[in-house]
């Protein structure tokens, strides 16, 4: 049998981490990028069968093609797609789907009416070893009820991609969707995953520090569910030493999750007594283990384990806390609409 052809859209860091990953997993690849440079230096790095600068230029070829990644800026994610899925593509989309929800909504209606569209959305920490236990421990009961849950992104943007200014980083630009809020959306999904859509949030979405950006630097949310339970987050683009850990109290104990040190551990004492379990996981490894279920995908062995309609709803999240912090108020999940 032939290797599959995978199109990558977007060779910039993480498309070339798909490149990557791709052809380690025995894939041919192509990619697109309107930056000739960086398909220059993504194929000095990775085989790549077609190199092309535009979307039109590649789906000229689309016949050639098992499947497509969308790796470019979000600003550009719902165009891409539609035209994928228009070719017959299945795609793997990375997070998040828009800069906005209605462009979400919009997409998710068009595709509703071309047969057979496949995609699977890649906010990876769902195939990240440590937090798919993490979840599994408090779906069995392991703390009690949750009643307060922490969650915690902290890193300073110029230590991203120390190859390049951060400056000429599509997270500094409003307009091509960088910022804390869209970028680090990974941890709405962590929470959604986990516990669902909240009743209500509270929100400030701001620019904090003098880093030389458009976007959102700052973000600070409390989520209030229906259960009780209390959600809060913060999200930065400034902070040194870089940290990101999750922290879940419940009636009988708290289990927390560290990226650094990857562990998880767990405590119902008093004292600070915490049973622990280190893990080795890589941080490619959720990347590979997203690559792995999209060829299964196109295989027909395995459906979409996070959809279009899940980023839908984390964008519904982002929508909330922006009208919240321009409110100045505490909003409904219910009132959110395109």
């Amino acid at each position: 049998m032939q290797a599959k052809h995978i199109l990558v859209l977007g060779s910039g860091s993480v498309g070339r981490r798909h490149l990557s990953n791709l052809a380690n997993l025995g894939c041919r690849t192509s990619a697109m990028d309107p930056r000739a440079d960086r398909l220059a230096e993504a194929a000095g790095a990775v085989k790549l069968e077609g190199r092309y600068l535009t979307v039109e230029e590649a789906l000229k070829h689309a016949g050639g093609f098992d499947g497509a990644v969308v790796a470019s800026p979000p600003n550009v994610h719902c165009e891409q797609c539609l035209a994928l899925a228009k070719a017959g593509l299945p795609i793997l989309l990375e997070k998040p789907v828009s800069r906005h929800l209605k462009s979400a909504l919009d997409l998710e209606d068009k595709l509703a009416r071309i047969p057979g569209v496949k995609l699977l959305l890649g906010y990876t920490y769902r195939w990240w070893p440590p937090l798919t236990d993490f979840m599994h421990m408090l779906r069995s009961g392991r703390i009690g009820k949750p009643l307060h849950a922490k969650f915690v992104m902290s890193a300073h943007l110029a230590d991203w991609h120390p190859w390049e200014r951060y400056q000429d980083f599509f997270m500094a630009s409003k307009e091509l969707g960088g910022g804390a809020l869209l970028d680090e959306s990974h941890f709405l999904d962590l929470m959604l995953w986990f516990f669902g859509m909240p009743d209500r949030i509270s929100a400030r979405v701001e620019k904090l520090s003098n880093l030389e950006i458009e976007t959102d630097d700052n973000v600070d949310m409390v989520a209030v569910y229906q259960t009780g339970l209390r959600a809060v987050m913060h999200l930065d683009l400034f902070g040194r030493p870089h940290e990101k850990y999750i922290s879940v109290t419940g009636e009988q104990g708290t289990l927390l999750w560290s990226f650094e040190p990857n562990r998880i551990s767990f405590s119902g004492e008093m004292e600070q007594k915490w049973d622990t379990t280190p893990y080795d996981y890589q941080r490619n490894d959720m990347f590979i283990r997203v690559a792995e279920e999209f060829l299964q995908m196109l295989d027909g062995t395995k459906a979409a384990t996070c959809t279009l309609r899940d980023g839908i709803d984390v964008l519904k999240v982002v929508e909330a806390c922006r009208v919240s912090s321009e409110t100045e108020s505490t909003v409904s999940l219910k009132g959110i609409t395109a």
